[in-house]
């Protein structure tokens, strides 16, 4: 439909949502699967995964299979999913698991998969179905660490303010199946990845912890990780760090030679997809990057920056605009809010705005959950701190206590999918429509 300045409030949450819902779309296992399907090989196909999106991309890849004339015992295997993310499956066995904080089913689940690759040759081939989430839902710690141990270091990383990078070149490192470990156990079978992406960059290590390709990261980089971020671990796990005992698989090594890896959706498709029902809606957009990082709040006031900028200036756009962005930014919680990186960011931008009009914004985890909430992000708008003050609450406060959520769900402005069954990175959307 033709665009006219001062649109209606309902026309820009309606637009926000149907991109954010093209992202989500775009990003979909159904859809993304079947177009990267390897060739059967002449000895058995093996299938393993973990993460948020890996059920349905199991799921995925049965019908396709199927469809392409595989018959159905000419395939077997399992993969770990997010509890709640649980698809239906004919012949691929779904586990599930605890994310962020692993659990015991997760380490049980990482053993099973293990060895589900055990004893393959040369003439048989594995495809793992890897996406967001994976680190936590493949809990295997190396031997001097226990469950409760590694549950203790991973809420540490997540309130440390440790960005994804960070965070999983550390779990990497104390992890028997992270780091290219998974993809050695599968050797000497050939090994195809397919990979959903949602770290900034599309960083392959960072991914579940690159559970199968070559780590460049060492035990030195973790241990510094650790240390910069006031991590605990005991003085064995510090010794074997340092004495280098845990290092991952490096891209030379022997048993990563039969390994091929596909992207299969990344967070730059998800934006692009969105911008373009903005443009088919006669909006003009712009992707300020898909690898946004810094604290969620500081990338609040920046995004506030440009904004002004574009409502004063007409620069670097001219309104009608969406700026669109993703990423993933940081939370560190001093609070006792449970954090959120698109609710606090959302927050800050509408602090940062000063109920300037026309401008409407959404930002929300494409995976439908937001730090510790069941709540994918958020919706603000013009009218958000009146409506606070109305209601009485204090928008700063929220803030500085790191609980953004219970702000939006306070003015009824939270954003709730349920699970999405994918898992592109953050999604941010700001309408200036005049």
């Amino acid at each position: 439909m033709p665009f006219h300045n001062h649109l209606d409030q309902d026309f820009a949450d309606n637009l926000l949502k149907k991109m954010f819902d093209a992202a989500l779309s775009i990003a979909q296992p159904k859809d993304c699967i079947a177009k990267h399907l390897p060739p059967k090989v002449k000895g058995k196909t093996v299938v393993i995964g973990a993460g948020k999106a890996s059920a349905a991309m199991a799921q995925a890849f049965e019908q396709a299979a199927l469809n392409d004339g595989w018959s159905p015992d000419s395939f077997s295997g399992c993969v770990v999913t997010r509890y709640g993310y649980k698809v239906d499956c004919q012949y691929i066995k779904i586990l599930e698991a605890a994310h962020p904080v692993p659990d015991e089913a997760g380490m049980n689940a990482a053993k099973e998969i293990l060895a589900t690759v055990e004893n393959l040759t040369e003439d048989d081939q594995v495809i793992a179905l890897i996406s967001g989430g994976g680190s936590a839902l493949l809990p295997l710690p190396v031997d001097e660490i226990t469950l409760d141990e590694k549950q203790e270091i991973n809420k540490s990383l997540l309130k440390s303010g440790a960005n994804i990078q960070q965070m999983n070149i550390v779990r990497r490192h104390l992890s028997k199946i992270k780091g290219g470990r998974l993809a050695a156990a599968c050797y000497p079978a050939k090994l195809t990845s397919l990979i959903i992406s949602d770290v900034p960059g599309d960083d392959l290590q960072a991914i579940a912890s690159g559970p199968t390709v070559a780590d460049t990261s060492t035990c030195a980089d973790a241990l510094n990780i650790i240390d910069r971020f006031n991590i605990n671990i005991s003085d064995s796990v510090r010794a074997c760090l340092k004495s280098g005992k845990y290092e991952s698989m490096k891209p030379d090594a022997t048993e990563l030679s039969r390994t091929t890896t596909t992207l299969v959706a990344t967070p730059q498709m998800a934006l692009e997809a969105a911008a373009k029902v903005a443009g088919d809606a006669g909006v003009s957009t712009l992707i300020l990057g898909d690898s946004i990082e810094g604290e969620a709040k500081d990338v609040g006031l920046v995004m506030a920056g440009i904004t002004k900028q574009i409502t004063q200036y007409h620069q670097p756009i001219r309104p009608p605009c969406i700026l669109l962005s993703g990423g993933e930014t940081t939370v560190t919680i001093k609070g006792n809010g449970i954090g959120g990186r698109n609710v606090e960011f959302l927050l800050s931008l509408a602090i940062a705005l000063e109920q300037r009009p026309h401008i409407t914004a959404l930002a929300a985890d494409t995976d439908g959950v937001d730090g510790g909430a069941e709540i994918a992000g958020a919706v603000i708008n013009e009218t958000t701190l009146a409506r606070a003050q109305d209601l009485g609450i204090t928008p700063l406060e929220y803030l500085i206590n790191n609980d953004a959520h219970t702000f939006f769900q306070t003015l009824g402005d939270s954003l709730i999918t349920g699970p999405t069954l994918t898992n592109v990175n953050d999604f941010r959307a700001i309408f200036i429509s005049a």
